[in-house]
């Protein structure tokens, strides 16, 4: 297997291209999947991603290769994304700071969603391993990505007043139950 990620040969394969014109990493190397329909939307979204990050090391400067990444590299790519987000987070001073729906409009820099960091993390941990990747040297998976990850989630929920706790799933809705009196009287055999 070959550990350097295969960029996007397409005449829109810089990553701030395709993330400008689609607005998140999700938009990102479309054409490479076109050719595989039969892929699920997590594998695309996958392949796409890891081409994506594939060209972030490409233009880096000075060029990076995927061997050389470490979890700064890393970090350095997720901060990058923010300027494509679409999330509202308030700063410290700002009047709408912890409200989840804001009154009106405020100077406050739209970010990178926590939740869709997060997502993009796990899937560019689980590409780098199935693209030759040491589990132990996965970049995706260092102390300082967990930590900067939890940190964007405190400040989001702290700045958009929304608790990221976990979320129970909910039981499946049970049929009504019908009224003794509304009961339909037994068919005779």
């Amino acid at each position: 297997m070959e550990l350097i990620p295969k960029a996007d040969e397409s005449p829109n394969s810089d990553p701030q291209e395709h993330l400008a014109a689609g607005g998140s990493v999700s938009a990102a190397a479309s054409s490479s999947s076109s050719s595989s329909p039969s892929l699920s939307r997590y594998v695309s979204q996958k392949r796409r991603d890891w081409n994506t990050f594939g060209q972030y090391l490409k233009h880096h400067r000075p060029p990076l290769s995927l061997t050389k990444c470490s979890g700064a590299h890393v970090l350095e790519f997720l901060r990058y994304l923010d300027q494509f987000g679409k999330t509202k987070v308030h700063v410290q001073g700002c009047p709408f700071f912890g409200h989840p729906y804001p009154p009106a409009p405020c100077p406050c820099p739209l970010r990178q969603a926590w939740g869709s960091l997060d997502a993009l993390v796990g899937r560019l941990r689980a590409a780098y391993e199935e693209n030759g990747g040491n589990q132990e040297t996965n970049p995706f998976g260092t102390r300082a990505v967990r930590l900067y990850l939890r940190e964007v989630r405190d400040l989001q929920s702290k700045a958009r007043g929304v608790s990221y706790e976990k979320k129970k799933r909910k039981k499946p809705p049970r049929p009504p139950t019908e009224h003794l009196d509304q009961r339909q009287p037994p068919l005779p055999p």
